[in-house]
């Protein structure tokens, strides 16, 4: 996650902002620490607070419950001298403490003891996972107590532990799966690539069970695999999907090309592979690739019905980011109307977990606030399909996309077009790469929600939205869904209600809408919701000028039972109350 640098004293803003360069973070100068602070932890993202430590701990105590979720959080003093891990020293606070403290000329105060007095991380050293972590702290205290260790097998990072060769705690560095105890810490080299091939919908519990009995016969340790590797025409598959979720690991993929290039090195290379997907093995092939130039097979295509696996050793860790490529995601993201506070953590989440942007120039300003390093790609209005297009082209590149959208990305929106282009009975013409992606949609609070919240809740009982764009819906379709919404009495939000080019369709859906409904039902119109402008009025349906309406404008025409009242600060609200036993009375 990008991380956030929180700016309490502006006399700091200069190098503030030279550092969330360096670090590639965003930098926010809050008017609520407290709710940003918990707001930015909760959704995991490294903090670093430019204030002293004691405010982060009073902010940020009621929120610890578990260590291995917290994400790091660093206390910045004001002048750049020190940079103190508060939570996640070992899970990247440290090493984020270390690069700002190289940046400022300060010292990173680090505080865990394994790095103290190793010079390491004992929980987490960079390429080996721990297979006994619950033993680690017992052996741990031991090891600062003076203790040495029995070590067998070579990993970099032991050269700083003290060693004996009749101690009584031990370490192994193995790709093999043994037990560790109390007094004996394994750790397992992530070296190991796991190839994989299927058949076309295959079960995924067929391709889980043979990786796990490959690994249970060969006494290989599932901490020791890196990476899953296949050919990217199983990119949507979900055997391979589920796989990748089960062991915890990601999934990389190769061209048909690329696993060719090895056909040399493969034990069984299959000419009827190669006349069907262009490659002589995709298992094999598939794991020498991820293993590199120097990796060696060590279990050769295994396979069950419908599914293949192999397995191949580098003589070195091997860094899973660095290997083929992911599958692509793109996030439909929903911004709501526009303010920060109506914006969800996901979509938050989902904006800086991205590479690209994609949307209308308007809606990549209102995420402004969360781009670090993102590529923006821009588009005027009315270019839909293209900028959906070029997102799913990005994503089918590999790479992390959102296309982002105001309000909700399912209403009026994003999301049902991207669905369109992906359904393969539309001859879209995608390209394959891009049909294989994941996509997420992200919801957002809508135009109908806000301004009904604003207003009050004229929405609490049954409604409806219908836009009266006839760019995509003709208008003889349009009039017939405003006569069954006025005639079945729902609470209707008009969306798109007037343009430079359509100005007489309001007008016609407030003819149809007037019908059978009081004089005084309330009309509420609004516009820059969230957003500097905004502007809010409640007006009665026999006086309601369209005039004044354009496209940034929402219209909610109330039902027969909706009620208003003016509250004793001269707010007007709206509501409808959920039932209709109750009289109808109103005084606005």
């Amino acid at each position: 996650m990008t991380p956030v640098l929180f700016l309490v004293n502006p006399e700091a803003r200069d190098w503030a902002s030279r550092l969330a360069v360096h670090l590639g973070a965003v930098l926010r100068e809050p008017n609520d620490l407290k709710s940003e602070l918990r707001r930015a932890f909760r959704r995991q993202q490294p903090i670093i607070g430019i204030c002293a430590s004691g405010i982060l701990i009073r902010i940020l105590a009621p929120l610890l419950s578990d260590k291995q979720r917290e994400p790091p959080v660093i206390a910045l003093a004001e002048d750049g001298s020190a940079a103190v891990p508060l939570l996640g020293g070992h899970h990247g606070a440290n090493d984020l403490a270390r690069r700002i403290a190289d940046h400022t000329g300060g010292v990173a105060a680090i505080t865990t003891a394994s790095e103290l007095h190793f010079g390491t991380s004992l929980d987490k050293p960079e390429g080996y996972r721990l297979s006994n972590p619950q033993h680690l702290k017992n052996v741990a205290a031991r090891l600062i107590s003076g203790e040495k260790l029995r070590v067998k097998g070579e990993a970099p990072w032991l050269s700083a532990l003290p060693r004996a060769t009749d101690a009584s705690l031990g370490l192994l560095v193995t790709e093999y799966a043994v037990p560790g105890n109390e007094a004996s810490l394994v750790y397992h080299p992530q070296t190991l690539a796991l190839g994989v091939g299927c058949e076309r919908g295959v079960s995924p519990d067929e391709l889980i069970n043979n990786v796990e009995g490959i690994l249970l016969r060969e006494g290989l340790a599932a901490k020791a695999i890196a990476c899953i590797a296949t050919i990217d025409l199983k990119a949507d598959e979900q055997a391979v999907n589920e796989l990748g979720r089960k062991l915890g690991l990601p999934v990389r993929y190769f061209s048909a090309a690329e696993l060719n290039e090895e056909t040399p090195r493969l034990k069984n290379p299959s000419e009827a592979v190669f006349r069907e997907i262009g490659c002589k093995g995709v298992a094999e092939a598939a794991a020498l690739r991820a293993a590199g130039a120097q990796g060696e097979l060590i279990v050769e295509k295994t396979p069950s019905a419908k599914t293949t696996c192999a397995v191949a050793r580098a003589p070195c860790p091997i860094a899973a980011e660095h290997v083929g490529r992911p599958r692509g995601r793109l996030s439909i993201v929903g911004l709501g109307p526009g303010s920060e506070e109506w914006r969800s953590p996901a979509a938050e989440v989902a904006l800086l977990r991205s590479c690209h942007w994609v949307g209308y120039s308007r809606y990549l300003e209102l995420a402004a606030d969360l781009r670090v390093s993102q590529t923006e790609h821009r588009f005027p209005l009315g270019e839909e399909e293209t900028r959906a297009r070029h997102a799913l082209d990005l994503a089918g590149e590999g790479h992390d996309v959102a296309l982002l959208c105001s309000g909700d990305a399912g209403i009026y929106a994003m999301a049902a077009l991207v669905y369109q282009l992906l359904d393969p009975n539309s001859a879209s013409g995608l390209a394959d790469d891009a049909r294989r992606i994941s996509v997420d949609v992200i919801p957002g609070i809508s135009a109908f929600q806000a301004a009904a919240a604003r207003a009050g809740a004229v929405i609490g009982h049954d409604f409806c939205a219908i836009s009266l764009s006839d760019l995509l819906t003709p208008w003889d379709v349009i009039e017939r869904r405003l006569s069954a919404a006025a005639e079945g009495d729902f609470v209707v939000a008009l969306y798109n209600p007037r343009s430079c080019a359509r100005v007489d369709q309001l007008d016609r859906a407030m003819a149809i809408l007037r019908a059978g409904r009081p004089a005084d039902t309330p009309v509420i119109v609004a516009s820059n919701l969230g957003r500097p402008g905004e502007h809010l009025d409640v007006r009665r349906i026999d006086a309601f000028d369209t005039s004044r309406i354009d496209m940034l404008t929402i219209v909610l025409v109330g039902s027969t039972s909706t009620r208003s009242f003016r509250r004793g600060d001269g707010a007007t609200i709206v509501y409808t109350p959920r039932g209709y036993s109750a009289s109808r009375n109103s005084d606005a």
